[in-house]
């Protein structure tokens, strides 16, 4: 009798704790990042009545007689499968495509989480909704970021980016091949100054793109580049040593006269690009790799900064001469003024992109996630978080993408609690209770 009593009374505490575990995940069904618990059972020991007889002679063997003790706990699972995403559009809710988990730092210890509804601080750091710190890789002022060291992640609105001078220029596009040369009375001459319709009957030979560069300071300065298709007379080393004159498109660039507003001075950049018959740059060894040296006060009138010399380097090796139109363009130059951080961004690899008002995209810092051997190992400790245990294994901390998942931005991560389940999980609990 007693037996049989205490048999229940273990039976009672199981299916208690099972309740208790259900009850839980429904409570938690709307918790983000939540993941669910399960329990399972195994049976106590058994009192032997008659143990085992092996067979004789003249009789079979006999099987042991065994009275169970009741049923004990076996183990509490903590189920990581992934719950479903939702789409909330704030940037910065994001979810964990993958196996990871965000890393979070209350100041002396991590913690990890699905739970991707962050926020920022009055200094501009990236928290969850109780204050941890969210961890990843930092970024300097010059957006280069430094995977050495975990850090916390910081958004300072107004931050700014500070100047950078235009150091290179790469051009690209097509220099019209039916364009007619321009006779020596109408070529630009180094030094000279020439008025805006004496620039428009020059330019009837060629092009001028204007395009802008900065200096060390942050100013931004007009900068006409010209190119002009001229005759290169025979017997003229080293552009034409032949017999027969050729063509090509002389190099140069426009700069306002100081002494006279309204006109511009050019400035023969010293090269003269030669196609060959397929329309492709012939000299382009010498044209990949010519520096422009020009003080910012000759490109501004009544210029009033400090900024150092401009250096820039530039780039015509990629120019085409066919049929079709003019197409000379900029394909890439550097440099920026200052500008304001307006916004940010957070790609699928977790860098975070400030968004300025100079039109600059610029790192802040990357996300980075960990991953664990045995995830199911870790403990609970509420607010979301998990910590590491003897049995988790230590965190493999990366980047998303590469050992723990993709991040999503603009969702968050459901429960993974299916209430269906639950409830039916509910109903055998109760029953056996």
């Amino acid at each position: 009798m007693l037996r049989s009593m205490y048999s229940g009374i273990s039976g009672l505490r199981g299916f208690q704790t099972k309740l208790d575990v259900i009850g839980n995940n429904i409570a938690n069904v709307n918790t983000f990042g939540y993941k669910k618990s399960r329990v399972t059972f195994k049976d106590m020991i058994s009192q032997q009545i008659q143990g085992a007889s092996s067979p004789q002679q003249n009789r079979g063997g006999t099987n042991p007689k065994q009275v169970g003790l009741g049923s004990q706990l076996s183990t509490i699972d903590t189920i990581h499968s992934p719950g479903s995403t939702q789409s909330t559009s704030r940037s910065l809710d994001l979810a964990i495509s993958g196996d990871g988990f965000f890393i979070v730092n209350d100041g002396a210890l991590s913690y990890y989480t699905r739970a991707g509804n962050f926020y920022l601080d009055h200094h501009g750091n990236l928290v969850t909704a109780d204050g941890y710190y969210v961890q990843g890789y930092a970024a300097n002022e010059l957006g280069q970021i430094d995977y050495t060291q975990l850090s916390n992640l910081r958004i300072a609105s107004g931050a700014t980016i500070a100047p950078n001078p235009t150091t290179q220029i790469t051009f690209k596009g097509n220099l019209h091949a039916g364009t007619e040369a321009a006779d020596s009375s109408l070529e630009f001459t180094d030094g000279d100054s020439y008025q805006i319709a004496e620039l428009k009957q020059n330019l009837k030979y060629g092009v001028m793109l204007p395009i802008r560069v900065v200096d060390s300071v942050g100013y931004t300065h007009e900068l006409n580049i010209i190119a002009q298709k001229v005759e290169i007379p025979a017997n003229t080393p080293p552009l034409n040593p032949g017999t027969d004159p050729i063509f090509g498109w002389e190099l140069g660039y426009l700069t306002p006269d100081t002494n006279n507003s309204g006109q511009f001075v050019y400035n023969t950049l010293n090269e003269t690009i030669l196609f060959n018959t397929d329309g492709k740059v012939d000299n382009t060894s010498d044209l990949n790799n010519i520096t422009l040296t020009i003080e910012p006060s000759e490109l501004s009138f009544n210029y009033g900064g400090n900024a150092s010399t401009l250096n820039i380097t530039l780039d015509f090796s990629s120019l085409s001469e066919y049929g079709s139109a003019n197409s000379f363009a900029v394909d890439t130059m550097d440099g920026n003024a200052e500008g304001f951080l307006e916004g940010f961004d957070v790609s699928a690899t977790g860098e975070i992109f400030g968004i300025y008002s100079n039109g600059n995209v610029q790192p802040l810092g990357q996300i980075a996630l960990a991953a664990f051997s045995n995830a199911e190992g870790l403990t609970r400790a509420g607010n979301n978080l998990f910590q590491v245990s003897n049995n988790s294994g230590v965190p493999q901390v990366g980047l998303p993408g590469d050992v723990a998942g993709d991040i999503v931005g603009g969702a968050l991560e459901m429960s993974n609690v299916d209430l269906a389940e639950e409830f039916t999980e509910m109903i055998v609990a109760q029953r056996g209770f």
